[in-house]
C-alpha cells in the first residue's frame, strides 16, 4: 500500500468559512498516519499538460494554470475559487492519480498485490470538475486524469471508475459518458447539487447511477451496491479500479443528508478489493473526494484504507 500526498495541497485556500479546508486533508493524513505507521507516503508529482489536456480543454488549464492570483482569492463561482496556491495544489493532486497508476501497474506486473493498492490523501478534489469548468470545489477531475492515464499511457481497455461521495461525480460521468472503455458507478444522495445521476442516465451502457432519497442508511445503501453496482463492475472484469472516495454520505457530515457508518464504506471496500483480485491483479487507486465533518473523516478514511490493506 502506498500514500500520496503533497505540502502544496494545504496551500489551496479556500477561506475561513468553506467546507472544503486545508483542515479536512490534515485530519485525513493525521489519522493515516496515526493508524499505518509502516505504511510509505510519497510526495505527487505535478501532472503535466499532456496528462490534463486527455481530459479537459486548453481554456480550463489556461484558468487554472495561468490566472494571475494576489493576496485576494478568485471566485469561478459560489462554491469554488482560485487562490495563491491552487495551480500547484491541483497539479500536485491530478499528479497524484497519476502516478499511484504508474506504480499500481507496475507492482502488480510482479505479482506484488499490497503496493498495487495506493490511497492519495489530496485536495482540491476533482470529481465535479468538467473537460471545461471547474466547480463545486473542484478545479481539476483528479480521477478522470488517472483513468485516461491508465488508457492512454498502459493501454488499458477496461477501467472502472467507482464513485460512493455522497454528490454525483457529475464531471467524471460527462468526461466518460461516450467512452466504452471506462466503466461509471456511483451511489449518491438524490436530490442534491449538481442535480444529475439519475438512473436513466446510461452514457454508451458504461454508466449506472443508483440514487439513495436523503434520510437512507445503511441497508439501502449496501442493497444498491450489492443489487446493482457490483455485479455491473463484476460483467465488465475491470483492468483497474479507481475509487473516487467521499465520505460525505457519514451520518455527521452537514452537506448532505445520508446516514452511513464507517462500518458501511469498509464493508463495500472490501467488496471492491475482491473484485479487484479478481479481475485486476488487486490493482486499486482510491482518491480522496468529500467529507466535511473532520470527526467523520478521520473515522471514515481509516475504514476504507484498512479494508484495502487486509484484503
Amino acid at each position: 500500500m502506498r500514500f500520496y500526498t503533497h505540502p502544496a495541497c494545504l496551500l489551496h485556500d479556500t477561506g475561513a468559512v468553506h467546507a472544503e479546508r486545508p483542515a479536512r486533508l490534515e485530519a485525513v493524513t493525521g489519522a493515516l498516519r496515526g493508524a499505518f505507521p509502516q505504511v510509505e507516503w510519497i510526495d505527487a508529482p505535478r501532472a503535466t499538460r499532456g496528462q490534463l489536456l486527455r481530459v479537459h480543454d486548453d481554456g480550463l488549464l489556461g484558468l487554472v494554470l495561468d490566472t494571475p492570483v494576489g493576496a485576494t482569492s478568485i471566485p469561478l463561482d459560489p462554491d469554488t475559487v482560485l487562490s495563491k496556491g491552487s495551480a500547484e495544489a491541483a497539479l500536485r493532486a491530478a499528479g497524484a492519480g497519476v502516478a499511484a497508476v504508474d506504480a499500481a501497474m507496475a507492482a502488480a506486473l510482479h505479482h506484488d498485490r499490497l503496493p498495487a493498492r495506493a490511497f492519495c490523501a489530496v485536495r482540491p478534489p476533482g470529481h465535479h470538475a468538467t473537460a471545461s469548468v471547474a466547480m463545486g470545489f473542484c478545479l481539476f477531475n483528479n480521477i478522470a486524469v488517472a483513468a485516461a492515464h491508465a488508457l492512454d499511457a498502459h493501454g488499458l481497455s477496461r477501467v472502472a471508475v467507482v464513485d460512493f461521495d455522497v454528490h454525483h461525480g457529475n464531471g467524471t460521468q460527462a468526461i466518460f459518458d461516450g467512452d466504452p472503455r471506462v466503466l461509471y458507478l456511483s451511489s449518491h444522495q438524490m436530490p442534491l447539487y449538481p442535480d444529475t445521476g439519475y438512473a436513466n442516465e446510461r452514457g454508451v451502457g458504461n454508466v449506472v447511477n443508483a440514487p439513495l432519497r436523503p434520510g437512507s442508511g445503511s441497508d439501502p445503501f449496501r442493497a444498491a451496491w450489492s443489487d446493482t453496482l457490483l455485479p455491473v463492475i463484476d460483467a465488465f472484469r475491470p483492468q483497474l479500479l479507481l475509487v473516487s472516495a467521499g465520505f460525505d454520505a457519514h451520518r455527521l457530515d452537514p452537506l448532505a443528508q445520508l446516514q452511513l457508518e464507517a462500518d458501511d464504506y469498509a464493508w463495500l471496500t472490501t467488496q471492491l478489493a475482491a473484485l479487484a483480485d479478481k479481475h485486476a491483479r488487486g490493482r486499486v487507486v482510491s482518491m480522496l473526494e468529500g467529507g466535511y465533518d473532520l470527526d467523520a473523516l478521520r473515522e471514515c478514511s481509516v475504514a476504507h484504507v484498512r479494508a484495502l490493506m487486509e484484503r
